[in-house]
């Protein structure tokens, strides 16, 4: 996946037949993949090896030139042994040999005759796939590319389940087929896989046929009619739990594939998927339109989620067990993220991933909508808040939307194309209005459906329908970089009576937009709305008395951007007393945690909002305990929300107050993840010698580092090896923590590396592995480090052991890591 690649090609033409060629167009320019072949369907019969980690395939391709007539079809095909090539007929019987040419992971078929535009074929390849074998690194968003995952395939660790789960975006289910690994292709498939009898089995389409044949292993048959893109076909088995679930609208199967130990909540993780179906599908005005919605989970996933048509695999972080959903479902907002994608990804795909936005954005935004629909305006901007923050701590200020010019393919999978595009739809939906933008999108989807689409099209259906050009937002906005940094700033002029509204721009990079303000004044509230323009400096002036209470610039939060401050504190006051918007008193709010403002905080302490309680909690400074103490105790013991409950339990617990004892031991007997933490890290926060007492109470996965800190004496002082999975993650990143905090954790990783566990290892290695790209240099010197480190612990281990066979193991696992 790390290999400069041209998707821009030039067509090398000539008298008569052309044969598939590839040269180079333009340095760094990565148009879409051109079409000389056009697949039209896919059979394949496999088998899996799990002790090699190698799958035996049978292929009947069925492809025809696009436009040109041509004498060849050339495929991806990665890390594979190729046994024969042959042409086969609409029957699936195989015919004569063909000639072809096996190199560089491509597989380049001679023909048995020149073939014209539209004229049907169909090729047997007969193939080994070697996943192991595949010679590219992952990435920041997709962190391995060999395409097809064997975990725990010879059950080396007993407590874990067999898995095979393929990840096939962006270029990696050529890794397990051979095929034309483009976005902007499309075909129908149908597979046959063979495998023991205990597994199940999952692909696109439906389940046809399921036949066992007596000597412990089964051929499952799933058939997908309808046509969709390579990167999205999907093989999944193993060891799991099925759990149905009510088909939508009584005719469109769902189903969850868990890890057993999750059955009894796998419908109150994916239970929600019948209810999203239906929104979506009324919210576009397009049905569902495929044959089943099944989710699976995969162990060492390598990315979060992924939007196989008809079968999305989840990283098992998806799994959460009954006091975590509890006080949360961490994972709805993307199981309605994958299931969007099934609109815009799925039935329409981006036909290059320099576009991706048509995909990535309108599944980021999908989560807004559902949040929205399902728990109203505050939650949802709540979300799209943190989504603009984390775009605008990304660094990705100068990355056009929809860009050509991206180094790798995954570089695509960024706060840019994701936080900043859900954004910006939500700009579009706001400027158009709802009933424009809804049905403008669906007039994209119903314009190009299992087909292809672009930034241009999508354009194009939103003017048709709403009669605006918008050929300047899409401009500024997806053809361009950056977002708005504007300076307000609110004077009086007496003579007229007028409030003068002055936005400043940087002059580096203007916007033009439309802007809400809010002006409170006499007991009075209006929204009006001004048009900024692309310039320095514009001006509005607004009749209000000389005792106007507030000019709120966009109230709503709907820019996106950076709003320098301009309120005085008993406007910012003002403004959470009486603003309505969750952007408004989020804003307030902020403002208070930054200076201290305890006026807004203890007010905020009621927030109708569990999210800005929990700001507001967080927020609080013990100067003026007297006044706030008894209101946060109130809601560690009444809040209807538990994270609320955690957090102000959390705050409590920074007292070290012996008489919130009570409290905390009544608090830590409670069915909540959230609220069990808080109360326990309290409890050794007072006495650490009780650790051992409440240790064991709470699972340690995922625990804050205030928290984690609570227990970690006390778990290098028992040296109990139980410990050891937990402190992986912490451990072994200690130069990166504050200098205070490196030998003690230091001390941590020390003990883990000395333990001979191969597994450990290999965690260790892949962690630093896929980490490092984040990284800048100072710190990437810092995890080789790490490395470095760890091979010193490991050799000195080997020197004990010397016939150790795992101990040599995992020293070339350290030797060898893939920065």
């Amino acid at each position: 996946m790390i290999r400069k690649y041209l998707l821009f090609a030039m067509l090398a033409t000539s008298v008569g037949a052309i044969a598939q060629t590839e040269t180079s167009g333009r340095s760094l320019y990565h148009a879409e993949a051109t079409k000389y072949s056009a697949l039209d369907h896919t059979k394949l019969r496999v088998s899996l090896n799990f002790e090699k980690k190698e799958l035996y395939g049978e292929e009947w391709l069925t492809a025809a030139p696009y436009f040109y007539p041509t004498d060849s079809l050339m495929l991806d095909a990665q890390a594979m042994l190729i046994h024969s090539v042959n042409l086969s007929d609409k029957k699936g019987t195989i015919g004569k040999p063909l000639t072809y040419k096996y190199d560089k992971d491509r597989l380049t078929i001679r023909l048995d005759k020149t073939y014209q535009r539209g004229e049907k074929y169909t090729i047997y390849i007969k193939y080994t796939a070697q996943p192991e074998n595949v010679g590219k690194h992952g990435s920041l968003a997709i962190s391995d590319a060999k395409g097809l995952y064997f975990i725990n395939s010879n059950k080396e660790d007993k407590d874990r389940p067999i898995q095979v789960w393929s990840q096939g975006e962006t270029k990696a289910n050529s890794c397990w087929f051979p095929t034309i690994d483009e976005t902007n292709q499309k075909s129908s498939q149908e597979i046959y896989i063979t495998v023991p009898d205990k597994f199940v089995t999952l692909s696109n389409g439906v389940l046809s046929s399921s036949k066992k044949d007596g000597k412990g292993k089964r051929t499952d048959y799933w058939v997908m009619n309808q046509k969709h893109a390579p990167y999205l076909f999907f093989l999944g088995a193993g060891e799991y739990a099925e759990v149905k679930d009510k088909p939508w609208r009584g005719k469109v199967p769902i189903a969850y594939y868990v890890e057993k130990e999750y059955a009894d909540v796998a419908k109150r993780i994916f239970g929600k998927t019948s209810e999203m179906i239906e929104f979506y599908s009324k919210r576009l005005d397009y049905d569902y339109p495929w044959p089943k919605y099944y989710q699976m989970t995969a162990q060492e996933y390598v990315s979060g989620a992924m939007e196989n048509t008809t079968a999305v695999l989840h990283s098992s972080m998806a799994q959460q067990d009954a006091e975590s959903l509890n006080d949360q479902n961490i994972w709805e907002a993307t199981i309605a993220h994958e299931l969007f994608h099934h609109w815009f990804g799925d039935l329409v795909t981006a036909e290059s991933w320099a576009n991706l936005t048509v995909n990535e954005s309108f599944a980021n935004y999908s989560e807004y909508l559902w949040l929205e629909h399902k728990y109203g305006k505050d939650y949802a901007d709540y979300h799209m808040n943190r989504d603009i923050t984390g775009y605008k701590n990304s660094g990705s200020f100068d990355k056009d939307l929809v860009r050509f010019n991206y180094k790798e393919r995954e570089d695509m999978f960024d706060a840019v194309s994701y936080n900043k595009g859900g954004g910006i739809l939500h700009m579009l939906r706001n400027y158009l209005g709802d009933k424009a933008f809804f049905e403008g999108i669906s007039k994209y989807l119903k314009n190009n459906q299992f087909g292809t689409g672009e930034a241009h099209q999508l354009r194009l259906a939103l003017e048709k329908v709403s009669g605006r050009d918008l050929n300047w937002f899409f401009n500024q906005w997806y053809f361009n970089h950056g977002n708005v940094v504007m300076t307000p700033k609110v004077t009086y002029d007496s003579a007229k009576g007028e409030a003068v509204l002055e936005i400043a721009q940087d002059e580096k990079l203007m916007f033009q937009f439309p802007l809400e303000v809010d002006i409170y004044d006499a007991g009075k509230y209006v929204r009006k709305e001004v048009w900024v323009d692309a310039k320095a400096k514009n001006e509005f002036r607004f009749k209000v008395s000389p005792k106007y209470s507030l000019i709120n610039v966009d109230p709503r939060g709907l820019i996106v951007g950076d709003e320098a401050a301009y309120k005085t504190p008993e406007q910012y006051l003002f403004q959470y007393q009486n603003a309505k918007d969750y952007k408004s008193r989020n804003q307030a709010i902020e403002y208070a945690v930054t200076t201290g403002n305890s006026d807004i905080l203890l007010l905020a302490l009621k927030d109708p909002f569990f999210r800005l309680r929990i700001k507001a909690i967080q927020g609080l400074r013990p100067d003026n305990v007297a006044q706030w103490a008894p209101v946060v105790e109130n809601l560690a013991q009444n809040d209807p929300e538990n994270l609320t409950k955690a957090a102000a339990i959390a705050q409590l617990s920074r007292l070290r107050d012996a008489k919130y004892k009570s409290l905390y031991e009544k608090s830590v007997k409670l069915p909540s993840r959230a609220v069990k933490i808080a109360a326990a890290s309290a409890l050794v926060a007072l006495d650490p010698s009780q650790a051992g007492q409440y240790i064991d109470m709470i699972d340690l996965k995922g625990l804050s580092f205030e928290q984690f800190m609570s227990f970690y004496p006390y778990i290098l002082k028992s040296r109990n090896e139980k410990y050891l999975p937990v402190l992986l993650d912490k451990v072994i990143y200690y130069p990166l923590y504050p200098e205070q905090y490196q030998a003690p954790i230091k001390e941590g990783f020390t003990w883990l590396m000395s333990v001979d566990n191969t597994e450990y290892t290999k965690k260790v290695t892949k962690s630093l592995s896929n980490v490092f790209g984040w990284l800048n240099e100072e710190q990437k010197k810092h995890l080789h480090a790490v490395a470095e480190e760890g091979l010193k612990i490991k050799e000195d281990l080997l020197k004990k052991n010397p016939n150790s066979q795992s101990i040599k193991a995992q020293v070339e696992l350290l030797k060898n890591i893939k920065w």
